[in-house]
């Protein structure tokens, strides 16, 4: 376990902060920090914790634990949270199982949920609820702006496939809202898989013009050094999931040119997110990914709403997260009904920055988007 408290930056300002901060709150931060899935928690944390530590704010308590990439860890964890630790708030699952695992519950029992990642549909449709507010994005719709490209590219027999997860059924229906025209062929991997021998040859055989995938972390690093290796030569369209800054590095040229969407990138041009990606990589000494800035939103979302309110005062505090009054680094933000963002949705394309790979927005996909489970949330 990993405790972390931000600390006054000396005497004055202890004092100042004392004076004006509304609220103590302790923040509880279960992620993936230890597998194949470590890059994501690792940014997510580091994204949340620069903005905790750069507010020079002694009012919040962080406890961060490892899920390990397991449901039943990140229950065990949870619980653990709530019952010894007394956090007021939980966040930074990254897979949208765990999330699933871990989420209901929590609410039930009065938790406030802020999510860096993981939105299934379920927790935006009829399994959503007042306390979990999704800070990212609803999982679909990266992948709505997918399909989105797909057909204004003028692409008519795509191949599509996603780990066999929530998360992976959520992209497909995202991208086949988008993309309403014939497939090529349509599966579920196995997800943690690592050999796409068989998917691939199914690609080869199946007539497709392009590839729409999802396969997060090392799943999606395994997929396209093995695409690249196959000889097979069709454009790949992907979630920024598959084309962040990790993943790039260890992929290496095979991903240039590739275009992807994203809700965020580090090329967005307003005061907040410039802000951000500096002081990322001067802490850091690495560029941010998309995981990093969704938790640099979720922290400074959740300072903002102090600043009006503690979770004791629950619907106070629900009101301030609602408004949402803080600099995103995506600029404009807002949240629909069902407490998911409203937000443009970007096609990015993978180049290379001197000796560097990653992404430059090349237009948008999809703006002001929601999410398509507005009407089964009875909230």
């Amino acid at each position: 376990m990993t405790t972390f408290r931000s600390l006054a930056l000396g005497t004055a300002l202890a004092a100042l902060t004392a004076a004006t901060a509304s609220a103590e709150v302790k923040v509880g931060m279960i992620t993936t920090l230890s597998g194949g899935g470590a890059g994501l928690g690792i940014d997510t944390r580091d994204g949340f914790m620069l903005a905790i530590e750069g507010a020079g704010r002694d009012d919040v308590e962080v406890v961060i634990e490892d899920d390990q990439q397991k449901p039943e860890i990140a229950v065990q964890l949870a619980d653990k949270m709530i019952q010894s630790d007394k956090v007021d708030v939980l966040t930074g699952i990254v897979w949208s199982n765990l999330a699933m695992a871990v989420v209901p519950a929590a609410t039930a029992q009065g938790l406030f949920y802020l999510s860096t990642n993981a939105a299934p549909a379920q927790l935006a449709g009829p399994g959503c609820n007042p306390n979990f507010f999704s800070v990212s994005y609803q999982n679909d719709n990266l992948h709505e702006g997918a399909g989105a490209y797909v057909a204004k590219a003028g692409f008519t027999k795509p191949f599509i496939l996603a780990p066999n997860y929530p998360a992976g059924h959520d992209s497909l229906n995202g991208f086949k809202r988008f993309y309403e025209g014939g497939l090529a062929g349509e599966i579920y991997t196995t997800l943690g898989q690592t050999d796409y021998a068989a998917e691939i040859a199914q690609i080869r055989a199946s007539g497709a013009d392009s590839v729409f995938f999802f396969l997060p972390g090392g799943m999606g690093i395994s997929f396209l050094k093995q695409y690249a290796d196959s000889g097979v030569d069709l454009p790949l369209i992907g979630p920024a999931f598959s084309f962040d800054q990790g993943i790039l590095q260890a992929v290496g040229d095979a991903a240039l040119g590739v275009k992807n969407t994203s809700s965020w990138s580090k090329d967005l041009d307003n005061a907040a997110n410039a802000a951000f990606v500096a002081a990322f990589q001067e802490k850091y000494d690495r560029l941010p990914s998309i995981y990093a800035a969704q938790g640099y939103d979720t922290a400074n979302l959740l300072l903002s709403a102090l600043d009006s309110a503690g979770p004791e005062d629950v619907d106070g505090f629900r009101a301030a997260l609602k408004a949402a009054d803080f600099a995103s680094v995506r600029g404009d933000f807002s949240f629909a009904a069902n407490n998911h963002p409203i937000q443009d949705i970007y096609v990015r394309e993978v180049i290379k920055e001197g000796d560097l790979l990653t992404n430059k927005i090349v237009e948008t996909a999809i703006e002001d988007r929601d999410n398509a489970y507005l009407d089964q949330c009875k909230m």
